[in-house]
């Protein structure tokens, strides 16, 4: 059974940064690509970042980019998003997921694509 665990959210002031983990267990993490959301209040879940098997392509929302960094290490099973100059309406609580399909997906922006999905980790920005 294939899990997905968050970690590292919290309260920031706008202007500031923190790191997002997310540990999946399950075999051959390294064939999937893996992808960051969030979801506010009141809100639907949106696409924040997604990232290749390989580590070498990266895709973002436009409300994050110059801004969010995700990552892997396919070693430890883990991904990032590391993320700088946060601001107010970055508070949400921002899932990690992982579809069921290995390589590549095509819409990686939908999480209809996705399949496992972590309990999601609260980040608040105050301003």
């Amino acid at each position: 059974q294939v899990q997905v665990v968050e970690s590292g959210g919290g309260l920031v002031q706008a202007g500031g940064s923190l790191r997002l983990s997310c540990a999946a267990s399950g075999r051959a993490f390294s064939r999937y690509t893996m992808g960051w959301f969030r979801q506010a209040p009141g809100k639907e879940r949106e696409f924040v970042a997604a990232i290749s098997w390989s580590g070498r392509t990266t895709y973002y929302a436009d409300s994050v980019k110059g801004r969010f960094t995700i990552s892997r290490d396919n070693a430890k099973n883990t991904m990032y998003l590391h993320m700088d100059s946060l601001k107010p309406e970055d508070t949400a609580v921002y899932y990690c997921a992982r579809p069921d399909k290995a390589g590549f997906i095509t819409d990686y922006k939908s999480p209809r694509e996705y399949n496992y999905w972590g309990q999601g980790t609260q980040v608040t920005v105050s301003s």
